[in-house]
């Protein structure tokens, strides 16, 4: 029999506001055990909570970019359960009714993973297992989250990582979260279930918790329909429950039982107040969101001219989108600067996470003068990007690099002249090419070019060559 695969992504998004969620302490990760906490996410008795109106703006607009319906009216509610975790013995979250319903981010098949809803709620804190000991860092406690979750839409691993570096993507444009997974700012949990093909019934389901990489999350979703299917076809029984992956034996083991809503004693927060919006205030949020990166995809595609790989690569990282649009303004061909970025520009940056944060000693208006003397004829591409390598060591401008002869350029003339000598100067060479070895061309071309001093333009000095030796 053959089976599809049903994934549901249940995605927490640790927001980057200055403050936690319910009290002044600093939002902060990297910081000494414990010194970033109070009375208050300690869960001291008689402390009152206050939810920070940042978190609110926030959860709104990540609702609005991801095609959410806002609430006007939404509340916080308790979630029970003990562990060390989380000394209140419940986490204040949203169940009845959470701020954003009803949204969805399309994959780049068309395909549209619904989201059911967005909730806000408090971190719980970290565990840190040592020597056999346990230790509590209460640093993370009430650290503001958004929870993100999908319909059972997801129906394969490509399409769940897809979905989830989109999630990010959006997460980091709009400023909410740096969504760095090593940090553990961005966390998913997944659920996964098979069913007979074309079956509408859901099969049953486990949880592959807390996955903070994206290749890990795709291993543990293969490994688990794998797992799956063999249970079921060998007469065996799901078992709803909560698994971790093991990613040294890319398996997945039993945590617990698999808890459901009725388990946690979902009730009203009786310490926080309703959180009550008017249209005017989700429009105005609104109207402050960038243009978000799948605008600026089809921009870059159907107004640019730019390929769609490269306009992917233009856009994955915010810091990259930002400098491409502020570089080419005023330039008719905006394929230079993108092809200076996608080029040597990334070839300087080694990691993902350099390329995340694009700091680069050369300012986009530096990289503009440089396209515009291109455009302009001024300057030729060999010229331009040996430039620019030493405009990307120094932070200089490029007219530290090129002199005024550079930017004159040589006349057809002058260039003519040459290629005769380099004809003239290598009679095998024309030889090879006139027996059809178009390789031979390129040892001349070299020849000129260096007479030049890569003021000349290949392609132009190809076709002189061309000329003089098949008359």
């Amino acid at each position: 029999m053959r089976y599809d695969l049903v994934v549901g992504l249940e995605t927490h998004v640790e927001l980057n506001t200055k403050t936690k969620i319910f009290c002044n302490c600093a939002n902060k990760f990297g910081s000494e055990p414990n010194t970033n906490c109070c009375p208050i996410c300690l869960g001291h008795p008689g402390t009152l909570p206050k939810l920070n109106e940042k978190v609110v703006n926030f959860a709104i607009r990540a609702g609005l970019a991801l095609n959410c319906e806002v609430n006007l009216i939404s509340k916080m509610d308790r979630k029970n359960y003990v562990y060390p975790d989380l000394p209140k013995a419940y986490q204040i979250s949203q169940f009845y009714d959470p701020i954003c319903k009803n949204g969805y981010i399309e994959l780049d098949s068309g395909k549209k993973i619904r989201i059911n809803h967005i909730h806000m709620e408090e971190d719980a804190a970290k565990l840190v297992y040592k020597g056999g000991d346990t230790y509590v860092d209460y640093n993370r406690g009430g650290v503001p989250l958004l929870e993100v979750v999908t319909e059972p839409d997801i129906s394969s691993s490509d399409e769940a990582k897809e979905y989830l570096e989109k999630l990010q993507m959006i997460m980091r444009y709009i400023g909410v979260s740096d969504c760095k997974m090593q940090e553990g700012s961005i966390k998913c949990d997944v659920n996964v279930s098979v069913k007979p093909e074309g079956s509408d019934k859901l099969g049953i389901r486990t949880e592959i918790k807390n996955m903070n990489s994206i290749t890990f999350m795709a291993k543990a979703i293969d490994y688990e329909r794998e797992r799956h299917i063999e249970i079921i076809e060998n007469g065996g029984k799901i078992m709803q429950q909560t698994l971790r992956y093991l990613p040294e034996t890319n398996s997945t083991e039993s945590m617990r039982s698999k808890e459901d809503a009725q388990d946690y004693r979902y009730f009203r927060d009786p310490d926080l107040v309703d959180i009550v919006l008017t249209k005017e205030q989700i429009n105005e949020i609104r109207n402050s969101l960038p243009e978000l990166p799948g605008e600026r995809f089809k921009k870059y595609v159907n107004e640019f001219g730019i390929s769609e790989n490269d306009a992917v690569l233009l856009v994955k990282y915010k810091n990259v989108s930002d400098y491409f649009e502020s570089a080419i303004e005023g330039l008719k061909n905006v394929k230079t600067v993108s092809n200076f970025i996608i080029g040597q520009i990334f070839r300087s940056l080694e990691t993902e996470a350099e390329k995340e944060e694009f700091k680069i000693l050369t300012a986009p208006n530096q990289i503009n003068e440089l396209a515009k003397l291109i455009e302009s004829g001024k300057l030729n591409m060999n010229l331009a990007k040996k430039a620019l390598i030493k405009m990307l060591e120094s932070g200089k401008p490029v007219t530290e690099f090129v002199s005024e002869s550079d930017m004159k350029g040589i006349s057809r003339e002058e260039m003519k002249k040459m290629c005769e000598e380099a004809v003239k100067a290598n009679e095998n060479a024309v030889k090879d090419y006139l027996s059809g070895k178009e390789k031979a061309l390129k040892a001349l071309l070299g020849s000129v070019m260096k007479q030049t001093r890569g003021r000349g333009n290949a392609q132009e000095i190809e076709e002189i060559l061309k000329g003089i030796i098949v008359k």
